[in-house]
């Protein structure tokens, strides 16, 4: 996204105004589940979707048909009621939105291009774990837990990754700083104990070294993209290799070998220009895309979640969603 979001914020409010649907209408301030859904029970087919027409993050059943309200399994975006009052002025573009188990418990990781990032307990969505404002102008685009409790978060007009002493308390506000142009998307990779993540034109793996008070971050591994602006990074369920995303192609990166490649099974239908989010659910297999389409207002900003192998589509009414993700942990 680029600094466009924030000067056709006002339009684009304006053109939405009460044009959301009836059957999907803005959910009330902060958390909620429909009638008849229960968010704790596993679901191996729910997606979740950053929603900037409502500005929301959804979580959704694919099972079922969008335009029913009772596909919509829950929803949140911060109130003053639920802690954060002081960081409200930061939420109105929600632009990642992932789920993450951590020591037991499970959480929304979120972040907003306004500049809030947070990891919010599921399906509660009262209070935070850690929550801050890390700059309006830094453009947050991706939040990630660390194992010992630090979050990180990449943000791509500010061109850094850093690590934030969340682990010392839940405003902390401490961090160490690894400078990284158009910086993007961040993924920690449990078995080889590194941070990746993706910038304008390099695929980097940071060693997280110091301690939980003093965290420092070191590049180990460089990979040059074979296309420039890279966007997403997640991993391929069931195989050693990342989802890599950039302007104009979507590749599977072997981190052993550094080999990008686009010969993978559904890549006819993936490897397409402008890809938002890319992820593969690690129960089916089936994954998810989101690209720009035109229709919505928006011009980063899609209605229609595409799932390839096998092809499905899943459209929801009056939505401006920049990414979508099954709403599992892939670790």
């Amino acid at each position: 996204m680029e600094e466009a979001m924030r000067m056709s914020r006002v339009a684009r409010a304006l053109t939405i105004g009460f044009a959301v649907s009836a059957a999907l209408t803005v959910a009330p301030p902060g958390a909620t589940a429909e009638r008849g859904q229960n968010p704790n029970t596993g679901r191996c087919c729910d997606v979740v979707v950053t929603d900037q027409a409502r500005d929301q993050i959804t979580v959704l059943d694919t099972r079922g048909d969008w335009n029913d309200p009772r596909a919509v399994r829950w929803s949140w975006r911060p109130t003053a009621d639920q802690g954060f009052a002081d960081l409200l002025d930061n939420w109105g573009l929600p632009d990642e939105a992932k789920l993450r188990t951590y020591r037991h418990r499970r959480y929304l990781l979120t972040t907003d291009s306004y500049g809030l990032a947070a990891m919010v307990p599921y399906p509660s969505g009262t209070g935070s774990y850690w929550a801050g404002d890390v700059g309006r102008s830094a453009n947050p685009h991706s939040i990630e837990v660390l194992p010992d409790g630090n979050v990180a978060v990449a943000a791509s007009t500010g061109g850094w990754v850093r690590v934030y002493t969340a682990s010392q308390g839940p405003r902390s506000t401490d961090h160490t700083e690894f400078a990284f142009p158009g910086a993007h998307a961040v993924y920690w990779d449990t078995g080889r104990a590194l941070l990746w993540t993706v910038g304008d034109h390099e695929v980097v793996g940071l060693t997280v070294g110091g301690t939980a008070a003093a965290p420092t971050l070191t590049p180990s591994v460089r990979h040059a993209l074979p296309t420039p602006w890279g966007h997403d990074l997640q991993p391929v369920a069931g195989r050693d290799r990342l989802w890599v995303s950039t302007g104009s192609r979507v590749y599977q990166l072997d981190p052993r070998t550094g080999v990008f490649h686009d010969d993978y099974r559904g890549a006819e239908s993936i490897d397409v220009t402008g890809i938002k989010s890319v992820t593969t659910n690690p129960t089916t297999g089936q994954t998810l895309t989101t690209a720009p389409e035109p229709g919505t207002g928006c011009t980063w900003c899609t209605a229609t979640v595409r799932l390839h192998l096998p092809t499905d589509s899943h459209t929801l009414p009056d939505a401006q969603i920049y990414k979508a993700r099954w709403w599992v942990d892939p670790r």
